[in-house]
């Protein structure tokens, strides 16, 4: 995972993960999945650099 995400982050990420897995995806699908939340939900709050 990312340095730049926070723990709570961590926290969603591993969430999101697991209910990916529990739908029957594959752990690499399942992870991708899970970043791509984290990153959209830091996206929408602002907790990115802006360029």
């Amino acid at each position: 995972m990312p340095k730049s995400w926070t723990d709570k982050r961590e926290r969603q990420f591993e969430h999101v993960k697991e209910s990916e897995k529990d739908r029957g995806r594959s752990e690499k699908t399942a992870e991708r999945i899970a970043g791509a939340t984290v990153n959209k939900t830091r996206r929408e709050k602002g907790e990115t650099k802006k360029s």
